[in-house]
Parts: structure tokens; C-alpha cells; sequence
């Protein structure tokens, strides 16, 4: 009895020392590390999940132009309507043709879906416009504009009409304002032909007029306020594999994207065919939001730009046969578009697309600093094809710095062969990409630590942690993204960007999980991962600070108690900031040990972030966007020294100002 007593007793020792056992985080203050570059934390757009129409595009009328492979695609037709191909744009054609029909108890009209219906709020406006004319003369016809709610059980469908009059024979734009009565998510817009003439419409388009900036061919403005509120030093468009298409003809064209958009055409959607399990028959880019689109939110949001185009292979993940390729020697077209992509975001308004760019309302040159040439491509093709493109760029304009690819994995054989040639071909930045489960991010810390310093900078173009079995945004996946960019964070020297991916997904129209930032046709939700991204982009600091445990880098490995840590400086505002992620299932105890310091220099206005649940599988949704969000609060140090326990599986940022 004795015995057993003296081993619970040594055994409850144990288990108190193991819990006060105190992890040393020793900070060095006195020389400032490598800078942090102001493109460190960023943003990556793609057109999936219904992204862009359907989401940031604030647009909400579907297949606008008639333009889908089946014309009336998202429209349902009353009356006498036929489709006609003779229309006043030449790259959208088509248009619709408004009938008397015959009698006078019966309508001719259109009803548009939008995308999973048409969100509307009260007592907001609406711009509905259109391209119209009287092909057959007259003076005058009229049609009635509804918001309609289809299943009201209320005397009225409509909660929101105007009168349109038509009154020309030539084709012009008519615009009105709607301002409808009620909340809708899922209205209806419905047109009715109210005359005996005939009337031909194009390009039918309704925004609301609060856009993003207040631009009229505008974005969402809860969306793009979320992207602004990280903060982001570099913004990456229009996206990853849509840049490469499932075939050439419907890769990403810049140069579609551009100029008047009534006469930007449609293009299908990579996306479209790749996920049958959920399927949309129905998804293309309008292109309405285009390149001129991207460049301007990139300047409003501070953020560089970073265009990505074809390198002139299609996506080799859906085409095994050479032939669906450009060859190297036929690629003059391919490489003349960057060029002249170039030319669009910095050239005199004296220059060919120079002057495109100013026509679109902006003659001041956008400051393009850097582009992307291809995407995930593998194989000797990559380089054989992205050569001639590094030789005509460096020429040409020698000060854009050039991202190349590392191909779609994080390691293994195509990654070992293409980071050599990427080094060969002097490319300045490798895009790498990694969406991987848990066990990869928490062994990831140290990842850059050894990586050659002489040759092209990293960026870490997509990334995101997907949990073994819970692909959804639950908080323990981004507490591990939070672990993995302190590795990012300590190497800056060598890191120079960082985006996580996907951005956005609306919750009728997601194919792939996790995302960003989630919504639907009226509200939207920052995710953990937002918060993550956000933490670091509004703390990124100028420089990086040596932070060590037992004089090695905190990394999360053995006998590391699963933290990972980084510090930085910020001559701005003269802050020290330390952020720490505790992976592990108990409390930390830690020691902040701020050393090299002038005698002088005092620790002030310290504060604490951290973004924590106790349940590591909550998320935020739509309906409780607030579980998950960082919660500050005043700290106060005894010295140079602070003593706190971090909570399990939590991540925290310390900041004091340095007086």
C-alpha cells in the first residue's frame, strides 16, 4: 500500500512539473533581420466556386448578352420572344426580339434566375440597363421592369416596378433605378413587354448602384471590403488553372477582358466540366469583371498587382495528347500578349493599349511591378515554353520581375526537377502551391530554413490546410496555417509572398472546399483562415527578429511542445511583435525573453491578440459569422521578460512599442 502510494505521489509530480514546465522564447532586438517585403501577405483571386459572376462581380443578372451556347440559359420566355445573331456588338451578337403576341390578354417577356436567384435588400437602389431599339419604327414602346418574388403567397409578385419607354430605331443604352419594397435573396427579374410594337434588347444588366467605390460596372462591396481589410501587399488575378483552360480556346484571354464591356465575350469556365459529383452546367466568365477590374481593386486595396497568363500549354491535368498545346515555335502570339499586357498597365496613353487603358477612365499607368507566366505546368514542356517568354520580357522590360512555377505539388520528383530549371531560366520569384492535411503543416515549420539564398525568390502562391476528412474551414485548420507562416515570416529574406487559396465560394455554388470567405446572395462570412491571413498582413512588421528556444528556431519540433514562433520589428511604429501558435492539447507556459536591448529602451502599450475556441471544429458560418474571431486585449510586462500561458491550440500575437 505503502509503494503504491509513493508512485501516485511521484506520478502527480510528474504531471505538475510536465504543466509548469516553462518554454523560453528568447527574442534578439539588437540588429534588425532581413526586411519583410511589403508584398509579404496578399490575396490570389480565382473564378471558381462562382467567384466572379455570381459573387465579387456585383452583376446580377445571368447570361446578360445571350451569349450562352443556349441562348436563353437562365431566362424563362413568355409570348412572342426569338433570339436574333445580327446584334450591335460583334464580339456578343446575340440578342432577343420582343413580339406583340397576338392577342391582347396575353404578354411577351423575359424572366431572368440571376445566380441562385437575385438578392435584393429594402429600401436599397438597383441600376437596371439595357441596350434597346424599335427594329420596325415608331416613336415609342414601352416595357414594365419588375422584382418579382415567385412564391409569394401576396396579391402582388412584383415588389418593385418602373416603366421603361423606348424611343429610338437605333440601338442605345436606357437605364432606370429599382428600389424594391422588401428583402429578397432569391427574387426575379422580370420584363413585360407593354406595347403592340416590337422591341430589341441586349446586354439586360442590373446592379445594385452601392457598389464597391461606386463604380457602375462595379464589385460587391461586402466582398471587396473583406479583401481590403486584410490589407494585402500583393494581389494575384485572375487565378490558377482557368489562367490555362481545359483547352487553349477557353483559357483565360486578358485581352477579351477589356474595353467596352457590352463587347467583352463570353468564355467558359474551366470549372465548368471539372467536378461532375457537383456539377453547373451553367458556369461561364462574362468577363465583365476583366483585367482593367482586377488592376483597379489592386490600387484601391494598395495591394501590387500580379497578373498570371498562358505560357501556351493547356491544363495538363485534362490533356494527356501533345497536340492540345502550343508548339514552342508558334508561340509569338502568346508571348506578344504579355508584352502587351505589360504595355496595357504601364504604358504613355500615346501607346496602342495605353490608350485602351485610358479610354477605360484611368490614364495614369497602374505600376505593374511583376507577372506570372504559366500556372502549375510540369515537365520539360514548362521550361521549353516559358524560355522564350523570360528572353522577350527581360528584353523588352527588364525591371518586371517574372514569377515562374514549381508545378502543382510541394515536393516530390517534379518539383526537385523544375526548381533547378526555374534557377537556370533566372526567373526572380517560383510560385509553389500545397494544399495539404494536417500531419504536412505541422511538420512544415522548418521548411524554408535551408533553402538556397542565391537564387529566385519564393511565393507561395496557393496554399491551405485541407483536414483529413473535414474539408470545411473548421479552426484547427487555420491554427495550423497560423503554425506554418511563422515559417514564412522567419525566412522572408527568401519568402517574398504568400496567398492562401481559394478566395471565395458561394454556398449554392462551391466545388471546392475550403475557402476563404463564404457567401451567399446577401451576406458573407470571414472564415478562420481569413482571420489568420488578415493577423499577419496587419502585423507583417519591416523586419524579422531572431526568436529562438534553446537557441534553435521554434518550429513545432520535438521537445518543442508543438509551438512555432516568429518575431518581427516595426520601425513605422517601433513595435516588437511575437506571434506564437500553440498546436498542442494543453497549455503552454511561456517566457518572452526580449534581449540586446538599449539600456534605456523601455516594453510599453503591450497588447495581446489571439484567435482561439474551444472546440477545434468550430467554424463560422453565415448564420454565426462571430465564433471565431481575434479578441484583443492590454498586457503589461515586468521588464524585458514576460511571463504568460498560452491556452491549447491557440494563436496569439504580442505586441509592445519600444519608447
Amino acid at each position: 500500500m505503502r509503494k503504491e502510494t509513493i508512485v501516485a505521489t511521484l506520478a502527480i509530480a510528474a504531471s505538475m512539473t510536465l504543466q509548469a514546465q516553462t518554454n523560453e522564447l528568447v527574442v534578439q532586438t539588437k540588429k534588425l533581420g532581413a526586411p519583410i517585403q511589403s508584398t509579404m501577405y496578399g490575396l490570389f483571386f480565382e473564378d471558381i466556386n462562382y467567384a466572379a459572376d455570381g459573387g465579387l462581380y456585383a452583376e446580377l443578372v445571368k447570361n446578360r448578352s445571350f451569349e450562352f451556347p443556349q441562348h436563353l440559359m437562365g431566362w424563362n420566355s413568355f409570348g412572342n420572344v426569338t433570339v436574333k445573331d445580327d446584334g450591335p456588338f460583334e464580339r456578343n451578337p446575340h440578342y432577343v426580339r420582343l413580339a406583340y403576341p397576338g392577342h391582347d390578354h396575353k404578354y411577351t417577356g423575359l424572366d431572368n434566375e440571376g445566380f441562385f436567384g437575385i438578392g435584393v435588400e429594402a429600401g436599397k437602389t438597383y441600376r437596371f440597363s439595357v441596350w434597346a431599339r424599335l427594329p420596325q419604327g415608331g416613336t415609342s414602346e414601352t416595357l414594365r421592369i419588375e422584382l418579382v418574388d415567385t412564391q409569394s403567397m401576396g396579391e402582388q409578385q412584383a415588389f418593385a416596378t418602373e416603366t421603361l419607354t423606348v424611343n429610338s430605331t437605333e440601338w442605345k443604352k436606357y437605364q432606370l433605378i429599382l428600389k424594391p419594397e422588401a428583402t429578397n435573396p432569391k427574387a426575379t427579374l422580370r420584363i413585360f413587354l407593354t406595347s403592340k410594337g416590337t422591341i430589341d434588347l441586349e446586354h439586360v444588366s442590373l446592379f445594385p448602384t452601392d457598389t464597391w467605390k461606386g463604380h457602375e460596372n462595379g464589385l460587391r462591396k461586402d466582398l471587396a471590403q473583406a479583401l481590403a481589410d486584410i490589407k494585402p501587399g500583393i494581389f494575384r488575378f485572375p487565378g490558377g488553372c482557368i489562367v490555362e483552360g481545359t483547352d487553349l480556346d477557353t483559357r483565360y484571354n486578358w485581352k477579351n477582358s477589356v474595353g467596352p464591356v457590352e463587347n467583352r465575350p463570353l468564355n467558359e469556365n474551366r470549372w465548368q466540366y471539372t467536378f461532375p459529383h457537383r456539377f453547373f452546367p451553367d458556369y461561364y466568365q462574362s468577363y465583365g469583371l476583366g483585367f482593367f477590374e482586377f488592376f483597379q481593386l489592386s490600387e484601391e486595396m494598395g495591394a501590387e498587382p500580379l497578373p498570371v497568363l498562358s505560357c501556351g500549354l493547356a491544363c495538363q491535368f485534362q490533356n494527356d495528347d501533345p497536340k492540345a498545346h502550343v508548339e514552342v515555335c508558334d508561340l509569338g502570339s502568346y508571348v506578344q500578349d504579355a508584352l502587351d499586357l505589360i504595355e496595357f498597365a504601364n504604358g504613355d496613353v500615346t501607346t496602342t493599349w495605353g490608350k485602351v487603358r485610358a479610354d477605360m477612365g484611368h490614364p495614369a499607368p497602374f505600376n505593374l511591378k511583376f507577372i506570372g507566366i504559366g500556372n502549375e505546368q510540369w515537365g520539360p514542356e514548362f521550361p521549353e515554353h516559358l524560355a522564350p517568354f523570360v528572353t522577350a520580357i527581360r528584353e523588352a522590360y527588364p525591371d518586371i520581375k517574372i514569377v515562374g512555377s514549381s508545378g502543382p505539388n510541394s515536393e516530390g520528383e517534379q518539383f526537385d526537377y523544375l526548381w533547378p530549371e526555374m534557377k537556370r531560366l533566372k526567373v526572380d520569384l517560383v510560385d509553389e502551391h500545397f494544399y495539404r492535411p494536417e500531419s504536412w503543416f505541422l511538420a512544415q515549420g522548418a521548411r524554408y530554413d535551408k533553402y538556397d539564398r542565391k537564387g529566385p525568390k519564393v511565393f507561395a502562391g496557393e496554399y491551405a490546410c485541407h483536414g483529413v476528412g473535414k474539408k470545411w474551414n473548421h479552426f484547427h485548420a487555420a491554427l495550423l496555417e497560423a503554425a506554418f507562416m511563422t515559417g514564412l515570416e522567419r525566412n522572408a529574406d527568401i519568402v517574398h509572398m504568400a496567398t492562401y487559396a481559394p478566395l471565395f465560394a458561394h454556398v449554392e455554388g462551391w466545388q471546392w472546399r475550403p475557402d476563404m470567405i463564404w457567401f451567399d446572395n446577401l451576406r458573407s462570412v470571414r472564415t478562420s483562415s481569413y482571420y489568420v491571413q488578415q493577423l499577419y498582413a496587419t502585423h507583417k512588421g519591416t523586419n524579422v527578429l531572431p526568436l529562438t528556444m534553446n537557441k534553435k528556431p521554434v518550429t513545432g519540433a520535438d521537445g518543442q511542445n508543438g509551438l512555432f514562433a516568429s518575431a518581427v520589428y516595426d520601425t513605422d511604429s517601433n513595435e516588437i511583435i511575437v506571434k506564437v501558435a500553440n498546436t498542442s492539447d494543453r497549455p503552454q507556459s511561456l517566457s518572452l525573453k526580449f534581449e540586446g536591448m538599449k539600456k534605456q529602451a523601455v516594453l510599453t502599450d503591450g497588447r495581446c491578440i489571439k484567435l482561439h475556441t474551444d472546440n477545434p471544429d468550430a467554424e463560422n458560418t453565415l448564420d454565426t459569422p462571430a465564433t471565431i474571431m481575434p479578441k484583443e486585449t492590454p498586457i503589461s510586462i515586468d521588464g524585458r521578460t514576460l511571463g504568460v500561458e498560452l491556452e491549447a491550440q491557440t494563436f496569439a500575437i504580442y505586441i509592445y512599442k519600444v519608447k
